[in-house]
């Protein structure tokens, strides 16, 4: 009997907890500089939820050591619902390769939503000989370790996109590692290095301008910005799909009913069919999970196959 009581009371504080929520300003941690296309996306996303919550959600940018910093804060922010974080695939990848994270994602945090899905395309100069993924490969195969890879370190989304495509492929490559993608994109098409793995977002311009050559884009689907581009999946290397996301998550232990209630208002802002039309023209696929615990998998199985992924290629810690 005490039991039963007990769990009326637990249902009727958590009822109440979910309609009350949330009675004051949230916070949203970028733990990156402004400007990028994560930065971009958390803040119209916030936008939106201010309406949708009915209070202010406040982005703040706390950047600094491979967004560790940011990370670490909401870490150890209470679990309420009042400060989330903004993440990307990264989040899932950093503490397999560097040591000083200080955090888990599969059991600091739990998820919110997705928020979105970026393909990346495999560009290479002009002036490459190789045409299609096929002249590439032969070109790998025949001479092993001479093509070269731009990305930017070890662990980051162009370095993990080049590793599971020669896995995939049979192929060795040799990786130039830079401080941004930015620069080593300037010396794919300067010609200064062969190749490399970025976000259509940035290279589909410099496609479309000639300044690239796009062989492969790494979803399973092609991308709406480079339709003519086909998918390294239906090129023959079944169930490749290595994307770059965003997603927003919460601290570990934070009430269900808050995250469902924060979920519904991130899903509705999602389906504004204006915003997904904006970030669409831009090959950012604004899509929410269908739950707050099949986001939280979804990061946990990234973070999962990433040091499995650390483990099989000898890949090491900066």
């Amino acid at each position: 009997m005490k039991q039963a009581v007990l769990a009326v009371l637990f249902f009727l504080a958590a009822s109440a907890l979910a309609q009350s929520f949330p009675a004051k300003p949230l916070r949203m941690i970028v733990p990156l500089v402004p400007g990028g296309n994560q930065d971009i996306v958390a803040r119209a996303l916030a936008e939106e939820l201010s309406k949708n919550l009915g209070q202010q959600v406040i982005v703040e940018n706390r950047p600094g050591q491979s967004a560790i910093i940011g990370t670490q804060y909401v870490k150890n922010a209470p679990p309420d619902g009042y400060t989330l974080l903004s993440v990307a695939v990264t989040f899932a990848r950093v503490p397999g390769v560097v040591k000083a994270a200080a955090y888990d994602p599969r059991s600091d945090f739990t998820g919110v939503s997705l928020v979105c899905r970026i393909p990346q395309v495999l560009v290479v100069n002009p002036g490459q000989p190789a045409r299609t993924v096929q002249d590439l490969v032969a070109q790998a195969k025949a001479k092993p370790g001479e093509i070269t890879y731009g990305s930017s370190g070890n662990g980051s989304t162009g370095h993990v996109a080049a590793e599971l495509f020669m896995r995939a492929s049979g192929t060795r490559l040799t990786q130039v590692s830079y401080k941004g993608n930015a620069q080593a994109l300037v010396d794919v098409m300067g010609g200064q290095i062969a190749m490399m793995f970025d976000q259509v977002s940035t290279s589909a311009a410099q496609v479309r301008g000639g300044k690239l050559r796009a062989l492969a884009v790494t979803s399973r689907e092609r991308s709406s910005v480079l339709p003519e581009v086909p998918s390294l999946h239906e090129l023959g290397y079944a169930g490749f799909d290595d994307v770059t996301w965003n997603g927003i998550v919460a601290p570990a232990a934070t009430p269900r009913e808050v995250l469902e209630r924060l979920h519904g208002a991130v899903a509705k802002a999602l389906a504004n069919p204006e915003m997904k039309k904006k970030y669409a023209e831009r090959g950012i696929d604004l899509v929410a999970s269908a739950s707050p615990e099949e986001f939280t998998q979804y990061f946990r199985a990234e973070a999962d196959a990433f040091v499995k992924l650390v483990k099989e290629a000898g890949i090491q810690v900066e």
